[in-house]
Parts: structure tokens; sequence; C-alpha cells
């Protein structure tokens, strides 16, 4: 399984006056904005942390999933969430052909935490012989960071302040620190049976 994302969190979308007035950072002086590449920097690093953390998109762009086999006959699981919509599913022989399939025959099984492609009857199709299948979906909570929910932004600005702070430090502090861990608590997925078809 390989899960490409396939855009970036656009700049517009990161909240970075947010992130200044959250670190405190004095205004006046004709220097607005000379760190707002790097307060970006520690944001974007902040929101992948804890996307990989809980598994959820917090602004909404698209990926690419790569499976050389489904989990289940008649559903997969996508391993992001919220998933907002499919926008192809495409079998890949070995020789590199791709086949675009017919989007009716497929539906999304929204879910919080585990949302699954499925088929609309029967099974999946096969997939080839050292070929594969891409999923293509749409994923996050929203376009901007007014979508994500407060708890989870709050996480991010602790988390980025946490990196900006020990940016010049040795990398003796590891792990998320207690306060982010808190806030991202009840947004992780809690597996169950070594996940089994979830």
């Amino acid at each position: 399984m390989r899960l490409d994302e396939l855009g970036a969190v656009p700049d517009a979308a990161l909240p970075v006056a947010a992130f200044r007035d959250h670190l405190r950072l004095g205004t006046g002086f004709g220097t607005e904005g000379l760190q707002d590449g790097l307060l970006a920097a520690h944001l974007r690093a902040a929101v992948a942390a804890i996307e990989g953390r809980i598994g959820k998109v917090l602004v909404a762009r698209r990926f690419r999933l790569v499976l050389e086999a489904w989990r289940g006959a008649e559903m997969q699981a996508l391993p992001v969430a919220p998933v907002a919509g499919l926008v192809e599913v495409a079998l890949v022989d070995a020789e590199g052909v791709r086949v675009v399939l017919p989007a009716g025959g497929f539906r999304l099984v929204a879910d919080a935490h585990r949302p699954k492609l499925a088929a609309r009857s029967g099974t999946l199709p096969a997939i080839p012989t050292g070929g594969a299948v891409e999923v293509v979906f749409d994923a996050g909570f929203g376009a901007d960071w007014a979508a994500v929910p407060a708890d989870l932004g709050q996480a991010v600005l602790l988390l980025a302040a946490e990196f900006y702070e020990a940016r010049i430090e040795d990398g003796t502090r590891a792990g998320l620190p207690l306060a982010v861990q808190s806030l991202i608590g009840r947004w992780r997925i809690v597996r169950v049976l070594g996940g089994g078809q979830a």
C-alpha cells in the first residue's frame, strides 16, 4: 500500500497570522512578515505530525491510494478521513497500462474514522497480476483553516510553537507535548483485531 499526497496544503490556508499572535511576536517595528516563511514551515511540520498521528486530514487536498491487493472482496478501507468524495478508480496492469473504471461501480461508505470504498454490487474488481489499483479521492475537514476543529487547530499551534522554540536546541526533546496529546486524543484511531478489514 502506498498513499500519495497529490497536493500540498495551500499557503493561504495556513494560520500564519494566528500563529504569529500565538507566539506574541513583536509588531510595529517594520519587521512584520519577515518570519512568515519560517512560521509557515513550522505550521506545515505540525500539521503533518498531527495528521500522521491521528489519520485525519486537516485541510482538504487530493490523495492517491495504490494497492496491489484489496483487503476485502467487497470493501476497502481508506487510510485517512474525513473523505469528501471519490474522484477515480483505475486498474494498472504489469506493463503500466491504466484503465479508469466507471464511477458508477463504486460508492463511498462515510465514517468519521475509517471511510471505505465499496462496490455498488458484488465484489471489487480483480486487480491484474503484477499490477495495482489506484484510488484517487479528496479528503479533509475543509478548504480553509476555519473548517479545522478547534481542538486540532489549537494542537497545531502548540506543536508548531514547540518546533519554533526548539529550532536551535540539541534535539534532546522527543515525542509530542502532553497538551498536544490531550487535544488530539479523541481523534486517534483505535485499532482492534490487528486491523482486519477495517
